[in-house]
């Protein structure tokens, strides 16, 4: 197989994961923009703004519509930051982190039944495939 073909084949299966994951959130009140923003803000803490919107790889403005419709929602809290007047502090509420915990329950949930269903070499050959593909991405940020 030549590397254009593995190049197709590869985003196309990413793309049919991804889609996948997806659907475990058939009853979500947020976004995917939303989810990935609280995701951010669980897995890194607090922030300002500006730094979640470097994150996020999204330009400041559209963050700060980010971050008003999760604060209207009740699911970041937005504070006063300690030392610059100018900027505040954007971190998780307690009903963001268990939207956050619900949301990667659901999906690892359904990632868990499908490994299952592997055998030991197709579970090796996975696990060499993150760390490749994870790699990938790193080297590309």
């Amino acid at each position: 197989m030549d590397t254009r073909t593995l190049a197709s084949d590869l985003s196309l299966a990413v793309v049919r994961l991804t889609r996948h994951l997806r659907g475990r959130r058939t009853d979500s009140q947020v976004s995917l923009t939303q989810l990935s923003a609280l995701a951010s803000l669980s897995a890194d803490g607090p922030m300002t703004p500006g730094a979640l919107a470097a994150k996020e790889r999204v330009q400041p403005p559209s963050m700060t519509r980010v971050i008003a419709s999760l604060a209207e929602l009740g699911l970041v809290v937005r504070t006063p930051h300690p030392t610059d007047g100018r900027q505040i502090i954007v971190s998780l509420s307690d009903p963001g982190q268990a939207l956050v915990t619900d949301e990667t329950s659901a999906r690892e949930k359904w990632m868990n039944d499908r490994l299952a269903a592997l055998d030991d070499s197709q579970i090796a050959v996975l696990r060499e495939s993150v760390e490749i593909i994870s790699s990938m991405v790193s080297d590309s940020e």
